[in-house]
């Protein structure tokens, strides 16, 4: 049986973090629901790219996923935080043992906001850490703590999305397969 996983996503939603993320769990053959964290399927990114999830969070509240995906991006994140389905989207999923996955600002906002960091490692963009009062920021692209996997932003969403894969499907050689397949660590802009 396929693993599911659910991407939390709002208007202002950094679209590069979560369409990088989706992709690779796609290539890995697990399911993604895009859920609007909003009263309507079509949202429009921090760029100002519309977009469609597909279903509503209000009518996804009683599905339990095996991971949820929180993307970064200022007004996104700011918005998933201030909304109290989220909140305990992300509280019951917690509570039941299933990856909480935030990358970017998402951690310190949407987690750090709501104390939902519980005292864990975890790392995010920037230096919004410094008002977070529940978790120990770590200074690393990706940081695992227990069922907690978070991203420093969008630099390092493959890595991010191959962590959460081969947590998911326990398969390290085909995620190392798709990520080396897709994201050439060692290309650099010629000179």
């Amino acid at each position: 049986m396929s693993k599911k996983v659910a991407v939390l996503l709002a208007p202002g939603f950094e679209e590069a973090e979560a369409v990088m993320v989706i992709d690779i769990l796609h290539r890995m053959k697990i399911g993604v629901k895009m859920l609007s964290c909003q009263d309507m399927l079509e949202l429009r990114s921090y760029h100002n790219i519309r977009m469609f999830a597909d279903a509503l969070l209000e009518r996804s509240m009683d599905e339990l996923f095996d991971a949820v995906v929180i993307p970064g991006g200022l007004q996104g994140t700011l918005s998933l935080a201030a909304n109290p389905l989220v909140t305990e989207f992300i509280r019951r999923h917690d509570e039941a043992g299933k990856l909480i996955c935030p990358i970017c600002s998402a951690a310190a906002r949407v987690l750090g906001g709501n104390k939902l960091l519980k005292g864990r490692r975890y790392v995010c963009s920037g230096d919004l850490w410094k008002d977070v009062t529940d978790g120990v920021y770590v200074d690393q692209n990706v940081v695992e703590d227990g069922n907690l996997i978070s991203g420093k932003g969008l630099g390092v969403a493959f890595d991010f999305a191959g962590t959460i894969a081969c947590r998911l499907t326990g398969d390290v050689e085909d995620t190392n397969f798709q990520i080396e397949h897709i994201y050439y660590d060692h290309w650099r802009v010629p000179a």
